[in-house]
């Protein structure tokens, strides 16, 4: 065996190992986040009904999983995750003993979400045919069940607010008060503001004359990520119809819109596409005066001097 061999299979290995290690942590966080947020919730059969949530969202990834690594393809990930959000809510409302107008409230915020999402991405990979953040990684089962994992992970954060309150005891329950109604119109500005700016975008590559060209038009004249800002407004929203009715273990739920920050700020949303626009329009004249005066996220409330 050729030196050469030996250390592809050393590599392959520490691969593997590093694969199974994220694999296993995804889990365990999962699981200390259902352990807190059940803390004095309702129960289904003995057990958590929060506890029962987080596990759905982690056996739905899997379960689509099987089939998708025979295929090797990963054109139903993304409407996986966003079915999931979909399935497990309507779970927990018809599972939660005596759901008040907050649980509804906050699973018809949760579910609108997921449609639009869904449909959206679906959409979207249906037109280019793949995704290529898949192809160095659908080949290898390990390394493709990861990712997976790591999205039942991101459900059962993004959503742990809403899913908390909703399987919150009955003696937790409380009437709608001016803390939900700022709340709910909290989610709703962020939802126009997502599917607002999802439109513009759309309509801007649509058009053949934007060939090549990058948008700074619209909302995207006021943010570079106008969508990813309307996508944390909404989860804080949810989190704040959510908070009154949190006890003890349960405030985890504040995670929700601390993870979904995080994520489109730090990790997979902002950092990536900047890369991505650095690279492709880095050092034109035009690209780099938009970056100079476009904030990256928060949007800005005065209009762009012409």
């Amino acid at each position: 065996m050729s030196s050469e061999t030996t250390a592809n299979g050393t590599t392959a290995g520490s691969k593997n190992r590093a694969t199974i290690i994220t694999i296993a942590i995804a889990v365990i966080i999962g699981a200390l986040v259902a352990l807190a947020g059940s803390q004095g919730g309702a129960q289904l059969a003995g057990f958590p009904l929060y506890g029962w949530a987080v596990a759905a969202a982690f056996l739905i990834q899997v379960i689509v999983y099987l089939p998708s690594a025979v295929a090797k393809t990963e054109r139903f990930f993304d409407l996986t995750g966003s079915a999931t959000f979909i399935v497990v809510t309507v779970g927990l409302l018809i599972a939660s003993p005596s759901p008040d107008a907050r649980s509804w409230i906050l699973g018809a915020m949760v579910i609108l979400w997921a449609i639009r999402l869904g449909s959206f991405l679906f959409a979207r990979i249906h037109r280019s045919g793949s995704d290529d953040r898949f192809d160095d990684i659908k080949g290898n089962k390990l390394r493709f069940l990861r990712v997976w994992v790591m999205q039942g992970l991101w459900v059962s954060l993004t959503a742990a607010a809403a899913w908390i309150a909703i399987a919150g005891g009955v003696e937790d329950r409380e009437p709608i008060g001016w803390l939900a109604i700022l709340g709910i119109v909290i989610w709703a500005a962020g939802f126009v503001i997502e599917v607002t700016a999802d439109l513009q975008k759309n309509a801007f590559k649509a058009d053949p004359a934007n060939t090549g060209r990058f948008i700074r038009t619209g909302l995207w004249s006021r943010s570079r990520h106008p969508n990813y800002f309307g996508e944390i407004l909404l989860w804080v929203g949810v989190a704040v119809v959510a908070a009154p009715v949190l006890v003890g273990w349960q405030w985890i739920a504040l995670i929700s819109p601390i993870f979904v920050t995080l994520l489109l700020s730090r990790v997979s949303g902002v950092p990536l596409l900047e890369a991505k626009a650095d690279k492709k329009w880095g050092g034109q004249a035009d690209y780099e005066e938009y970056k100079r005066t476009t904030p990256v996220l928060l949007p800005r409330l005065t209009s762009p001097k012409s």
